[in-house]
């Protein structure tokens, strides 16, 4: 057998070949390479997982079924570049949620069920999740097969967490860091025995210590926060805001975008940070009508990743049929929550309306009144309506009816109160509800300026006024005879005539005054700001409290009574009514 010979010439060729290979390789490890993720996000959806209203009995937008299909689509295009977050406030809304909370709860919680199924990777706390009580928030902890964060919940006065701060995600070399948090108003809303074991955090501080250490520790090549928490302003106190995303944009340099949520408000924008660098911001509103959406260009030079580009997109997803393999794997469930909600407890002989709620005694607001007088024995009752158009008809009434009735899963406290301190509420409740009239022609209501986005009331139609404050906070009261003129200023308005009973009211006497959970912490601030309690001294005011949600009570108050005739009680009014009844009969018109 004859050797191999290579001639000069090939075998210089050769190596000439080899250098130019090696070169190559060398030249690859410095020349950037480019890879693409996106994420998807859901928040507020509050208990909307099925293309159905369960309280009023129809077809609904969004929902967690369409942002399934929406999902699918996406996973077609983008295989394990797409992630899947949520962003906490599942637990409470609908009836699908309200079941599972307070009926079944043996069961996995069917917004873990869900989640699960839809491949959900990281998904933070609401407050509206907290407000369920502990035994079903953390049962929802405990079912997920992602990881529920909260860097700024911590264990009592500890510096340990209650729930990771922080979730590590690996794509195709790409590391990327989701940073929860949630806003730390809670004891502002809830009492204390549902988040008793925890503190909450003011959230730039969190959010900038725990920025740090993933920097030091996790060298992460993409910074996410995961924000249950507003673009800005709501409650703000010495020790935390309420929402506080702009805040931590600006303040915290790391980040390099941000999914927030809390205020319902669909956004899309970006925030300079005080590093010089744009951040990117993203709201889905709620009930996933939409998703929030980022895209994530990153380009590699030798080991290193580095954010090239973010895009960001709200999709609505009213487009997409909800999807089929999700509708079949969780048609039990749906079918169970639809029978539940179709009891009947009971017989309204007259349809009752928040519309009416707004230009003065309504049998609407007058029942919660009667029924928390009923049951408390208070002396006083001061509610709002809950839903900025609700409507329960004459006849039958059914579980569903009570959502309509009484949207949030309030506690029923009485606390003591002094005539003096009833009567701030008051004052500032009108000041924030009715316009302070000049004419005749003025409005009562006290509505946005139409160049404004800062409306509190955003449900009104498209073209209608909306209100300048938010409408759940136009507390009246029961148990006493009052005036309200519009023609003074916003704190000199509430003229209170006597009790109920014609008895004299006395502004330096103390009264058992029923009020809801959310009002008797401090939401809404018409304890603190206007009737001028301290925050910290609104819990040894507290004389009662309900064990159960104010919904199951009046569940019950209705079935022991099964047929009611709800009336406006008429115990104040706006006035000058020469002024006041024409205004209420055009503003009426203009809202709805």
């Amino acid at each position: 057998m004859k050797p191999i010979f290579v001639p000069m010439k090939r075998r210089n060729l050769s190596i000439l070949c080899l250098c130019f290979l090696l070169a190559a390789n060398l030249l690859s490890a410095c020349v950037e390479k480019e890879v693409q993720l996106r994420i998807v996000a859901t928040s507020d959806v509050h208990g909307n997982f099925f293309p159905y209203d369960f309280i009023n009995d129809r077809p609904a937008s969004g929902s967690l079924a369409r942002v399934e299909a929406y999902l699918t689509e996406q996973r077609q295009q983008w295989g394990d570049r797409l992630i899947y977050v949520e962003n906490g406030d599942i637990l409470q809304g609908q009836p699908s949620a309200y079941y599972y909370n307070t009926v079944a709860v043996a069961d996995t919680h069917l917004a873990n069920r869900l989640l699960n199924y839809m491949g959900c990777e990281v998904a933070t706390l609401g407050n509206h999740d907290i407000e369920t009580g502990g035994p079903t928030y953390q049962r929802y902890i405990h079912g997920a097969d992602y990881a529920v964060l909260g860097a700024n919940i911590l264990l009592g006065d500890t510096a340990h967490n209650f729930v990771p701060p922080y979730s590590i995600i690996e794509r195709h070399g790409v590391k990327v860091a989701v940073l929860g948090t949630i806003t730390p108003a809670i004891p502002n809303w809830l009492p204390e025995e549902l988040w008793r074991e925890l503190t909450f955090e003011d959230m730039t501080a969190s959010a900038r210590r725990w920025v740090a250490y993933l920097k030091e520790n996790e060298h992460p090549d993409v910074i996410v926060g995961l924000f249950h928490s507003g673009f800005d302003g709501g409650i703000v106190t010495d020790a935390y805001a309420e929402n506080a995303t702009e805040q931590v944009a600006r303040e915290v340099p790391g980040f390099d975008a941000i999914f927030f949520g809390h205020d319902h408000r669909l956004c899309c924008d970006s925030v300079a940070c005080t590093d010089g660098r744009m951040v990117t911001i993203v709201n889905p509103g709620n009930n996933a009508n939409h998703v929030a959406q980022l895209t994530f260009s990153l380009m590699k030079t030798g080991s290193k990743w580095h954010v090239a580009k973010v895009d960001a997109a709200n999709i609505a997803m009213k487009d997409y049929e909800p999807d089929e393999a999700y509708m079949t794997e969780f048609a039990p469930a749906m079918d169970t929550v639809k029978q539940y909600v179709s009891k009947r407890i009971g017989t309204f002989q007259k349809t009752i309306s928040t519309q009416d709620a707004y230009f003065g005694p309504s049998a609407f607001v007058d029942f919660i009144h009667k029924m928390q007088l009923d049951i408390t024995h208070a002396e006083i009752s001061l509610a709002a309506p809950l839903s900025f158009n609700a409507t329960i008809e004459a006849g039958d009434v059914y579980v569903r009816d009570m959502f309509n009735l009484y949207k949030y899963e309030n506690m029923l406290y009485t606390m003591l109160l002094t005539g003096r301190e009833v009567k701030g509420h008051l004052e500032m409740s009108y000041g924030q509800w009715a316009n302070q009239m000049h004419s005749a022609a003025d409005h009562l209501l006290l509505f946005a300026d139409e160049s404004s986005d800062e409306a509190g009331d955003k449900n009104s139609g498209k073209g209608r006024p909306k209100f300048k404050n938010i409408f759940y906070n136009f507390d009246s009261a029961a148990g006493i005879i009052y005036e309200v003129d519009v023609t003074k200023p916003a704190g000199e308005r509430v003229r209170i005539l006597s009790m109920a009973d014609g008895t004299p009211f006395d502004l330096d006497k103390t009264y058992r005054v029923a009020i809801n959970s959310y009002r008797g912490n401090g939401g809404g601030e018409l304890l603190t700001k206007g009737a001028g309690i301290p925050q910290k001294e609104l819990s040894s005011r507290i004389d009662y409290s309900t064990d159960v949600d104010l919904r199951y009570y009046m569940l019950n108050y209705i079935e022991i009574r099964d047929t009611l005739d709800p009336q406006p009680l008429g115990t104040w009014k706006f006035v000058p009514e020469a002024w006041t009844k024409a205004a209420a009969a055009r503003d009426r018109a203009l809202l709805f």
